[in-house]
């Protein structure tokens, strides 16, 4: 079956998971998170006690999980073993060391043909760190989301004030800073503009805004074909 991907990257507090969904319900596309995943493993190891520099232990780990994604009209939700940790992989605590563990070559190979697997049988909308130049390099529509750092940072605050967790602008500021540094400056698959993906610069524009610019050029591809 040949299916339709949209495939959208970019940096932490871009706006690409809640344009990406949204998208997604428009066109009645699956969802995909690929950067739960990670969190999800993040999350395993965290609670094993595994060191997030150990890519030995974590390659282990990843091939002794289960990941799923579950989505229903309401929610789309992630488990881990048969356990929903859609709100746990959220936390700040998660946010601080997913991108150690998402440098190792063998734990994202294993993470990519699983998401490679879900686009064979889906129409998608992935959105991650490499969706655009590793996991579908050949997606119908490539994004790249971008935004001014102190806006991401403002942004992400607010999502964890509305979750009741404590936070500063600085350290938000500090916190994306440094993981825009570990992802962008990776060996493996790094954070980086695929030549033919385009530049959506969302500083200044709403949610619905940059909905409406995804599925502009969503559109202009399918028509061209």
């Amino acid at each position: 079956m040949l299916t339709k991907i949209i495939a959208i990257d970019g940096p932490a507090g871009s706006g690409k998971s809640t344009t990406a969904k949204l998208v997604a319900k428009r066109l009645g596309f699956m969802y995909l998170d690929t950067g739960a995943m990670y969190r999800a493993i993040t999350l395993k190891a965290l609670e094993n006690k595994i060191d997030v520099c150990d890519e030995e232990k974590l390659e282990k780990l990843v091939k002794n999980s289960k990941i799923e994604f579950h989505h229903d009209d309401c929610s789309k939700k992630i488990f881990l073993d048969g356990k929903d940790v859609t709100l746990e992989i959220r936390s700040p605590w998660i946010d601080k060391n997913v991108s150690y563990v998402s440098e190792h070559k063998n734990l994202r190979k294993i993470l990519v043909e699983l998401q490679r697997e879900i686009g064979e049988k889906n129409d998608l909308v992935a959105e991650g760190r490499d969706t655009t130049t590793v996991v579908f390099p050949d997606a119908l529509v490539k994004v790249y989301m971008d935004c001014k750092l102190k806006e991401r940072a403002k942004r992400r605050l607010w999502e964890l004030e509305q979750k009741g967790i404590k936070t500063t602008l600085k350290e938000q500021l500090k916190d994306l800073t440094l993981r825009d540094n570990i992802d962008s400056k990776r060996k493996n698959s790094p954070l980086t503009k695929d030549k033919d993906a385009v530049l959506i610069d969302t500083t200044d524009l709403t949610i619905e805004q940059q909905v409406e610019e995804v599925l502009k050029i969503y559109n202009k591809k399918t028509l061209a074909k």
